[in-house]
């Protein structure tokens, strides 16, 4: 069975969805609703979708805690559904400290890989859990913004809310 619920957030709605292993998905307001149902649909075909807010009360608690500003990690689990490849540059973008940035350069070297900053790139843009792991703290190597699956404004918007500096730290 998959959970889901929506928080609306100063970002605009978040749709959640949940497995028994733990988060799988989250929406941005940029991406329609039926974009997120199609992805449940095309990941877990056999699986029953049921809107719980209450099965996913401690996420929805720790988005809000990090949207008010006192929550700078989270501690839920995920339940990550994508390619080895995807998985391995995800986790090394989940280790960009709170407030910190970094560069798909510096991702695809972290993963001992430098020729991989275009793979980088694309798998960051597939992020299937965006906010919690922090996509939207990669930039590009010359410390402008890149692309962002939210738009520029949502990416501006939360590495200001980090107090993120708009160029990579080294």
């Amino acid at each position: 069975m998959i959970t889901y619920a929506s928080l609306d957030t100063p970002i605009g709605k978040l749709l959640i969805a949940k497995t028994s292993l733990g988060v799988c998905k989250i929406s941005l307001q940029s991406e329609n609703d039926s974009t997120f149902f199609q992805w449940i649909l095309d990941i877990f075909p056999k699986e029953e979708m049921v809107e719980n807010s209450n099965a996913l009360q401690d996420e929805l608690n720790e988005l809000r805690e990090y949207f008010d500003g006192v929550r700078e990690n989270f501690t839920f689990p995920i339940d990550l559904r994508t390619t080895q490849f995807q998985e391995k540059a995800l986790k090394k973008v989940a280790e960009i400290p709170f407030g910190k940035t970094a560069s798909y350069k510096e991702i695809a070297e972290r993963m001992n890989n430098a020729k991989a900053v275009r793979a980088v790139g694309s798998a960051n843009g597939r992020n299937p859990v965006p906010i919690v792991i922090p996509c939207h703290r990669v930039i590009a190597h010359d410390g402008t913004l890149g692309g962002f699956g939210g738009g520029l404004p949502m990416k501006k918007w939360l590495l200001k809310h980090e107090r993120s500096p708009l160029s990579h730290s080294d």
